[in-house]
């Protein structure tokens, strides 16, 4: 059990476990304290916030609930306190899937105090951008996040007993699969709870459930064969490229995510293609170290394929059906796109496996044991 808790997927859902209890207690503020009108903080933020789940069970419950004046601080603090540690927290669950070296690396040290001071800096805009009563405490709040989240974070990253594990073809696979399904829980956390939808939840529950099951066999599949599937040059360039995307990305992130919302559309957009542009040049460059000339034409057949046959899995996977949250459409996009991306690779590299010259002397070492 103590193991358990040192992990970043415990921490996670222990904060979305206070998420979801802060929204409940929120609910229930509102209707003993405004009689479920919600025009009090509502009349300050954008449209698709605060639909209550104010059924005959949850007014039940509100009625024996002591003293819900005291229940106050659910509107906003809890969450301006919540949010980063929610954000953090899941970054490194994928990244621990897929490196728990450049997990280690990243979730403790100057990484992650950037990684908090640049996505507080950008909570804390979102904030003054929506000012409202609540915003003076709410920075406080969300500095203060931004000081113990670190502490709390890097001590349970420490403890970690988690050892580095090689990525077969099927670790890869199953990676793509565990990060969709993370995701998809995501939003559904972000719709239902962080913007104060709770009544959301039940119309949500479906997909939540199918992400949950996709999750844990995923994480099955990983944990028993995802060494499983040599992987040649192409899959290599595919896991370096996604390792050092995420290790780039893990500081801006969020910055060039609400962006986009702050008027500053270009920047960000050249912001992630730049963190795309210098995690690509990285991964060629790992991967093909060491390789002739025969073998690098190859792969630029090999990843013109893959790139290819990707895009259009990727395209028709975005069109595929209708999202609330943009995000939802451009994640299952690039799952999509990713996973067609590594089957192409691994059935491409079969051929070239007799020319392949291992570029890490963990593969060689992997290799010939």
């Amino acid at each position: 059990m103590r193991v358990f808790w040192r992990r970043p997927s415990a921490d996670l859902a222990l904060v979305a476990g206070l998420v979801y209890l802060n929204q409940a207690l929120f609910t229930v503020y509102v209707l003993r304290e405004h009689g479920g009108d919600v025009s009090f903080v509502a009349s300050y933020l954008p449209s698709g916030w605060f639909a209550l789940a104010d059924g005959p069970a949850m007014r039940a419950f509100a009625s024996h609930v002591p003293a819900p004046g005291l229940l106050a601080p659910s509107v906003l603090r809890v969450q301006a306190f919540l949010e980063l540690p929610f954000v953090l927290l899941a970054y490194g669950v994928v990244l621990r899937r897929l490196s728990v070296r450049w997990y280690r690396r990243m979730l403790d040290g100057p990484p992650l105090w950037a990684a908090s001071a640049t996505y507080t800096t950008v909570f804390c805009l979102v904030e003054q951008h929506f000012s409202n009563p609540y915003t003076d405490a709410d920075i406080a709040i969300r500095i203060a996040s931004a000081v113990i989240t670190p502490l709390w974070i890097g001590w349970t990253t420490r403890h970690d007993p988690a050892a580095e594990r090689p990525l077969g073809v099927v670790g890869l696979v199953a990676f793509g699969a565990f990060t969709w399904a993370l995701g998809q829980l995501v939003l559904t956390v972000y719709d239902t709870a962080l913007l104060y939808n709770l009544g959301h939840l039940p119309g949500r529950l479906p997909s939540a459930l199918v992400a949950s099951a996709v999750l844990v066999g995923a994480r099955v599949v990983a944990d028993r064969y995802g060494e499983r599937g040599e992987p040649g040059v192409a899959v290599r360039t595919v896991t370096a490229g996604l390792r050092w995307a995420l290790v780039l990305f893990f500081v801006p992130a969020l910055a060039v995510r609400y962006g986009v919302n702050l008027g500053l559309a270009l920047p960000s957009a050249a912001a992630g293609l730049a963190v795309c542009v210098a995690a690509a040049l990285l991964a060629v460059r790992e991967a093909l170290r060491g390789q002739n000339r025969v073998r690098v034409a190859g792969w630029c057949g090999q990843m013109a394929r893959a790139a290819g046959v990707g895009g259009v899995a990727g395209l028709v996977a975005r069109h595929a059906a209708s999202d609330a949250y943009y995000e939802a459409a451009l994640l299952r996009s690039a799952a999509v796109a990713f996973l067609a991306a590594v089957l192409v690779c691994a059935g491409t590299d079969r051929p070239c496996a007799g020319t392949d010259r291992l570029s890490r002397p963990a593969d060689a070492a992997r290799r010939r044991s």
